[in-house]
């Protein structure tokens, strides 16, 4: 059986957690932790909300906003159009989940399941690295709101 491929990771932040989710759901901040193409529409994101990335060979990656419960939990579904592997939406996500400690915030990431993926590990290695290098700008970001 194949090994469950999750990152895991988590970082306390001195901030509350509507200060969290305003840097998890406004893209002039999300653009400062994760990418965002070109001339993505300035709107909070929100249930259903897609970011699209077109790539020069005709494929597409797309994350959708599939739970959206406020302050609380953050869910965004990872498709990408050339895995040869179609899992289930939902089952390759990103999960932030946030945890309020009398006005500082808990924040927990997920990202996975990579074993479901051809490349899995390939994700699973990026995505540690993202989820390292992205706790420490949400935290920058929100302990200055």
């Amino acid at each position: 059986m194949t090994n469950i491929l999750i990152v895991k990771d988590e970082v306390h932040i001195e901030a509350t957690p509507s200060k969290v989710w305003e840097v998890l759901i406004n893209p002039k901040y999300i653009a400062q932790w994760d990418e965002l193409p070109e001339n993505y529409p300035s709107e909070n994101m929100s249930m259903g909300s897609k970011v699209v990335w077109e790539h020069p060979n005709g494929d597409q990656t797309v994350t959708t906003i599939i739970k959206a419960e406020e302050l609380k939990e953050l869910k965004l579904a990872l498709y990408s159009s050339n895995w040869e592997v179609k899992p289930n939406e939902g089952d390759v996500a990103y999960l932030f989940k946030l945890e309020d400690l009398n006005g500082s915030t808990l924040l927990k990431i997920e990202i996975g399941d990579f074993s479901l993926l051809k490349d899995g590990q390939d994700y699973y290695d990026a995505s540690v690295e993202f989820a390292s290098e992205a706790k420490k700008v949400i935290k920058e970001l929100a302990g200055s709101l």
